[in-house]
């Protein structure tokens, strides 16, 4: 090897992009490009074909610039098109909308003709892209239109129910007070005939609102400002009887306020959860996280089996009522760095420090 070959083969093998083809990181795709000499063809970073040696490989930051260099497309990684995870993403968030137009859910066969892919590898990018099957999806998907057809529509429960896309009412009951957390007559009256004992008071980290129905403690609220725990109570449950706690409950709040100041104690009290099947895999993998250790929103993501999905844990950790007992706090941004928290960043910075020293 000549002295200038020598040269090109150091400054290549000295630059980060080296290993990262060595690897064929995937996740380097679209931030830069890499073109071959020898070949006259240039590849994306996680081009599966047999790696260049270096003397004869040059970095470009776009496929254009490759492209003006003299280079042409490589024909199996197709640099010149959009990275095969952005298509597949595409494809996938396509059958969400597709699903969401349906009116009866599609099979699993229909979804795959729709989509040009086989039903096996539809089945496994979807969950995988999602956190949930297609009929999970769709099962989810309806759900979530008889509950808005409830609150914001004048149709009786059965015509909700129907109009949602179910055949019969009697699959949607079965269900019903596992998502709804009461019958769907009640949800529709705004919870109305649903009994919600609570209490306010202070815990280290301000004022605390718990709140329990026949089920189990259904809020565990944080803030500055006691009123505004009790509206937000209310505008979940407008039509409930909220009744102040009695003796008997003011042992679970005293259970609960001791939670908040020592983790290591654990809750043990019965908890009512009401969210989606995706909402709920994610509210059981952080309650999975033991006091004093943390997670991050993609870790989670990858616990329950949908890699992809690190955005939608993110909102699935913004939609829990129950502080502290849904340990949301523990998810930290990949960096280990702190990200919103719907009761605020600093009590989370209060809570993962106690936990630490816990």
């Amino acid at each position: 090897m000549s002295s200038k070959s020598e040269l090109r083969a150091a400054a290549v093998t000295s630059d980060p992009r080296w290993a990262a083809i060595r690897a064929r990181a995937s996740e380097a795709d679209g931030q830069f490009f890499y073109s071959v000499r020898t070949t006259g063809v240039y590849c994306r970073p996680s081009c599966a074909a047999r790696p260049a040696r270096p003397e004869n490989l040059a970095f470009h930051a776009t496929a254009a610039e490759a492209e003006q260099a003299g280079f042409r497309a490589c024909k199996r990684c197709r640099p010149n098109e959009a990275p095969l995870a952005d298509q597949l993403a595409a494809k996938i968030t396509a059958l969400c909308r597709y699903i969401e137009a349906a009116e009866q859910p599609p099979t699993l066969d229909e979804l795959a003709l729709h989509a040009g892919i086989s039903p096996y590898h539809l089945h496994r990018l979807f969950k995988a892209a999602t956190g949930l099957t297609p009929k999970a999806y769709a099962n989810a998907h309806r759900t979530q239109r008889v509950q808005q057809q409830l609150k914001n529509t004048g149709a009786t429960v059965t015509e909700a129910i129907y109009g949602a896309g179910y055949n019969s009412g009697a699959r949607f009951y079965e269900s019903a007070d596992d998502v709804l957390g009461m019958t769907p007559t009640a949800y529709r009256a705004g919870g109305a005939q649903t009994e919600i004992r609570f209490a306010i008071g202070q815990c280290s980290l301000g004022a605390i609102l718990v709140a329990r129905s026949e089920r189990g403690v259904c809020a565990i609220l944080l803030g500055d400002d006691p009123d505004a725990l009790a509206r937000d109570l209310q505008d979940r449950f407008p039509q409930a009887q909220l009744i102040g706690g009695d003796a008997g409950f003011e042992q679970w709040m005293a259970q609960v306020v001791g939670f908040v100041d020592a983790p290591g104690l654990g809750l043990n009290l019965p908890l009512d959860l009401r969210g989606t099947a995706f909402q709920q895999r994610v509210w059981q993998a952080l309650r999975a996280i033991p006091p004093g250790h943390t997670a991050s929103y993609t870790e989670i993501a990858k616990r329950i089996g949908a890699p992809t999905s690190a955005r939608a844990v993110a909102q699935a950790c913004g939609a829990n009522a129950l502080a502290v007992a849904i340990p949301c706090h523990r998810v930290v941004r990949s960096d280990g760095g702190l990200s919103g928290y719907r009761w605020g960043v600093e009590r989370k910075r209060a809570l993962l420090d106690r936990e630490a020293l816990a």
